[in-house]
């Protein structure tokens, strides 16, 4: 069994499929598809914690399905602007992680990450699966994975109003 790593962006994911999709990710799909004869050495989703009851569920869920959660505190500066970024807390854990993994996926848009992709290629010589909306993803970031995967069809799931 291949040894896999799993690292979700969930700002990212959450607004790159509400934005095109107008759905949410479907995480419990994204797990089956991506833990299916594979032996799991870390899976860690990480987010942004604005501590509501809505948003601590949904926390709840991702550790249910197996996720590590990890959380950044929702900063809003003076000028309105919003502080949050999650980039070099995965980078550390890819690097970490890829080490002990045969396949390492990631599930992000950000086109940031083809560096990270292309160094973990290269010295660890693992397989990068990265899952993303094919229109919001940096292309960059696509030609960088071993295979690219779109968030697409059964990954989605209708928002419920």
């Amino acid at each position: 069994m291949e040894k896999t790593s799993i690292f979700v962006d969930v700002q990212n994911i959450y607004y790159t499929t509400k934005q095109y999709y107008n759905c949410h990710f479907n995480y419990n799909t994204f797990w089956n598809r991506v833990t299916t004869n594979r032996k799991i050495v870390k899976a860690i989703a990480y987010a942004i914690d604005r501590g509501d009851e809505k948003q601590r569920q949904f926390q709840n869920i991702l550790k249910g399905i197996g996720f590590e959660l990890k959380l950044k505190p929702f900063i809003q500066r003076r000028d309105g602007s919003v502080k949050g970024d999650w980039d070099v807390g995965i980078t550390l854990d890819v690097m970490e992680y890829a080490k002990q993994s045969d396949v390492v996926v990631l599930a992000s848009g950000d086109g940031d990450f083809d560096l990270l992709v292309n160094k973990i290629r290269k010295d660890f010589d693992v397989s990068v699966e990265v899952y993303g909306v094919t229109q919001l993803t940096a292309t960059s970031l696509m030609k960088s994975a071993s295979k690219f995967v779109p968030i697409e069809d059964d990954l989605l799931l209708k928002i419920q109003r």
